[in-house]
C-alpha cells in the first residue's frame, strides 16, 4: 500500500481555460485637417497604439470601401485613407 495520493480522472472535471480581455487602441496621433483642390488627391493619416488593429475608415455614418474612390493602407501602427477625385462633398 502506497501513501501517495493520485487524481483520478472524473468525467465531471472541466478543463481548465484561460482568457483575457484585449486593451483597445488608440490614437496615438490624430487625423490633421489638411487642404487639397478638387480632382486632387489627398492622403490622411493617423497613428495607432497598437500595430496592425482592425481600422475602420467612415464619413459620418458611412463606413468607406476600397475602390477606385478609396484606397486604404496600413504599416505597423500607421494607417493611411487615399482619396481619389476629390469633390466638394468629400469634406
Amino acid at each position: 500500500p502506497s501513501n501517495s495520493f493520485y487524481p483520478s480522472p472524473s468525467p465531471r472535471r472541466s478543463k481548465p481555460y484561460f482568457y483575457f480581455i484585449a486593451l483597445p487602441a488608440l490614437f496615438k496621433r490624430e487625423l490633421q485637417d489638411t487642404e487639397a483642390e478638387e480632382s486632387g488627391t489627398v492622403t490622411l493619416r493617423c497613428e495607432l497604439t497598437k500595430p496592425k488593429a482592425p481600422v475602420e475608415w467612415r464619413k459620418g455614418d458611412v463606413t468607406l470601401y476600397p475602390g477606385l474612390k478609396y484606397e486604404m493602407r496600413q504599416q505597423g501602427c500607421a494607417a493611411e485613407l487615399v482619396i481619389y477625385d476629390l469633390a466638394l462633398d468629400d469634406s
